[in-house]
């Protein structure tokens, strides 16, 4: 059973977000971030069996910033 099993949360290029499990083949995406959250939540309860969920999800939140020089 892990404990945490991480996601990493990127912004998609057509709009809207896409979400990556590290170490496990999870990927979701959603159009903001609250219906990602809930893609990512009943992505993991049909990935695992009840004994082998995870306690905790994190979600690293990738950001580009562009700034002008």
């Amino acid at each position: 059973m892990k404990v945490e099993l991480i996601f990493v949360v990127e912004e998609a290029q057509e709009g809207g977000y896409t979400a990556k499990a590290l170490g496990e083949s999870i990927f979701t995406e959603g159009e903001t971030l609250a219906e990602l959250k809930e893609n990512i939540r009943e992505s993991v309860l049909c990935h695992f069996e009840e004994e082998e969920m995870p306690k905790m999800i994190r979600l690293h939140v990738v950001q580009d910033i562009l700034m002008a020089v």
